[in-house]
């Protein structure tokens, strides 16, 4: 297996006009990851995350 120190999960909350962060460390790189949605989306994120496990299981 992989020897790399995976950290846990870090949410931070950023100002206002800055979209939150996931901030993640695996071994000496630290990875930000910043989140947004759409305004104008008409899917909810259960009806995204069904849709793509639909897709996945077609691909298997």
């Amino acid at each position: 297996m992989n020897s790399e120190k995976i950290t846990e999960d870090t949410t931070t909350t950023a100002t206002a006009k800055d979209a939150p962060a996931l901030v993640k460390k695996i071994g000496r790189t630290t990875y930000i990851v910043r989140v947004h949605f759409s305004k104008t989306s008409r899917e909810t994120m259960s009806d995204k995350i069904k849709r793509m496990l639909k897709n996945e299981i077609r691909q298997m």
